[in-house]
């Protein structure tokens, strides 16, 4: 069994809901989280408009320094304080950038994240119906 199974269908869904949203950047790279002072932001990070994520609140996203029109990658987040799971999009990041965000994501003992890169597989499973 494959640990995940990439679904190439399942990224262009993401990137359409990137492309037809606009990104906020409301903690800019260099900046201290507004809870934990010692948790500083690797990258830009804000949250696209005008969607909903799993926490009721928009879809958080990491920006990287590179150009970019897709995502490359999604974390998902565990919270045991808040005790929530939480996706968010990397865009533009480096190799640099993604592993200084899972970093930032993993330094706490109450938050842990894994991190997914994107794929173009299409698995047999998902019907093109």
């Amino acid at each position: 069994m494959t640990e995940i199974e990439n679904n190439a269908t399942f990224w262009q869904k993401i990137d359409t809901i990137l492309l037809s949203s606009n990104i906020t950047i409301d903690r800019p790279k260099g900046t201290c989280h507004f809870k934990y002072k010692n948790l500083i932001y690797p990258v830009d990070y804000g949250f696209l408009s005008d969607t909903l994520g799993s926490d009721q609140a928009p879809i958080d996203i990491f920006v990287g320094s590179n150009e970019s029109n897709s995502v490359g990658a999604i974390a998902i987040s565990a919270d045991v304080l808040k005790k929530d799971c939480e996706v968010k999009l990397l865009l533009g990041c480096s190799e640099e950038e993604t592993l200084s965000i899972m970093e930032f994501l993993n330094q706490t003992e109450f938050q842990k994240a894994i991190l997914i890169h994107r794929g173009n597989e299409i698995p047999s499973w998902a019907n093109e119906d």
